[in-house]
């Protein structure tokens, strides 16, 4: 069973940065992650999105170049390409993550990880399960999506952020529960590529 000094479970903004700091005061020094280092906001969250939203702006400037006196001629869009440029500013922000950790001296397991005793992690991938011994843990988690009764996802009809991220064409219609930052940049993303958007929000505008 590897040892260390610290063990921090979740590779986000909070986890990668206090693993950072961790080995910088000289602890050895672990990171656990299911998914790519960087968390939600880097992989698909705030980053992904705004590259989204860059390729919608460039989209809405060409469509509206008359206004500068430009003209242009017939405006096509390949969605996929459009999608596969926010996937890859995305991949190359948490390769840079990786080379940190390998910078630091942090080690990094992919997996998922739990509790087992104060002081010990049971971490999954596959088939594979190794266990890690911390006399510190952090738990940098994060935060999950929320669902509904009765409008569980199932990744077609009803989907999260993620699938909204890589859908392969606009659908022509959608409707976004929740008129928080992320939910109102689909909505201008999706609608400036020709999707009917409509929001459901319980607080006042």
């Amino acid at each position: 069973m590897a040892k260390f000094k610290l063990a921090v479970l979740g590779g986000g903004p909070g986890g990668y940065v206090a693993a950072i700091r961790g080995a910088q005061l000289g602890l050895k020094t672990v990171i656990i992650d299911k998914d790519k280092l960087g968390g939600i906001c880097l992989n698909w969250g705030c980053i992904p999105t705004k590259a989204l939203l860059k390729n919608a702006e460039v989209y809405h400037t060409i469509k509206t170049a008359d206004t500068y006196g430009i003209t242009v001629g017939k405006v096509s869009i390949d969605f996929k390409k459009n999608i596969k440029r926010s996937r890859d500013v995305s991949n190359r922000l948490s390769k840079g993550i990786e080379f940190l950790m390998k910078k630091n001296k942090i080690t990094h397991i992919e997996g998922t990880g739990r509790f087992i005793s104060k002081t010990t992690l049971e971490v999954k991938n596959g088939k594979k399960t190794e266990k890690v011994e911390a006399e510190k843990i952090i738990i940098a988690t994060g935060a999950r999506p929320r669902t509904f009764p009765g409008m569980e996802l199932d990744g077609k009809r009803v989907i999260s952020y993620k699938e909204a991220m890589i859908l392969e064409a606009p659908p022509k219609k959608m409707i976004i529960i929740g008129s928080g930052a992320i939910g109102c940049e689909f909505a201008y993303y999706y609608n400036e590529f020709g999707t009917e958007i409509h929001m459901v929000e319980m607080l006042d505008r």
